[in-house]
């Protein structure tokens, strides 16, 4: 079982955004049946049944083994994931273009780069597994409080500056062999309780 998986199929974002698809996933977090996720989530097993036939079509549940009870085999499954996160690139044409909202200081322009980031790294995900390699990633994430909107200000311009120089520094448009690697910095006004979690 993955702890985070990116859903690229229209079939099962469609799925997982299923109210009773959702909570028959998080029950089989560990195996179960059809019996088992009924009698927790409290529907008749012809009831999961049909939804279990669902999420396992949609590629979401990998068989774990079938389990004999009395005179009947009962098919054990587990969720594919802990987590899931719908990658934009499902909603095809209509999904966020950062060309068309290019202002770094637009939030719709910042929704946009962090879909593609979401989008571009699940197809990078699908292409390392299948070759049997590791992704290199790197995310950085702190929160930061400013006394006043001068001081936000000055540290949008010196951190643009950072960036900046270190591309300068570090890009090389004649290495050969070289591999192209995309660098995303957002910064966004923080929900207080989850930026006194990252501080912690």
């Amino acid at each position: 079982m993955a702890a985070l998986e990116i859903l690229q199929s229209p079939v099962a974002a469609t799925a997982v955004m299923h109210p009773i698809r959702r909570q028959v996933l998080a029950t089989l977090a560990e195996p179960g049946s059809a019996t088992t996720v009924g009698a927790t989530l409290g529907l008749s097993r012809q009831k999961v049944n049909y939804h279990l036939r669902a999420l396992e079509e949609a590629g979401l549940l990998e068989h774990v083994e079938d389990r004999r009870k009395g005179n009947c085999t009962e098919r054990v499954v587990r969720a594919t994931a802990r987590h899931y996160v719908i990658a934009p690139s499902v909603l095809d044409e209509l999904q966020a273009s950062p060309p068309e909202t290019a202002d770094r200081f637009s939030s719709d322009h910042l929704a946009a780069v962090s879909a593609r980031t979401l989008s571009e790294l699940a197809e990078l995900r699908s292409r390392a597994d299948a070759a049997g390699k590791r992704l290199a990633t790197l995310s950085i994430e702190t929160a930061v409080r400013f006394a006043s909107p001068d001081r936000q200000q000055a540290f949008a311009d010196e951190l643009a500056r950072c960036v900046a120089e270190l591309v300068s520094r570090y890009h090389d448009e004649s290495a050969d062999d070289g591999r192209w690697f995309r660098a995303a910095v957002g910064v966004h006004p923080a929900l207080r309780e989850r930026a006194e979690e990252v501080h912690e």
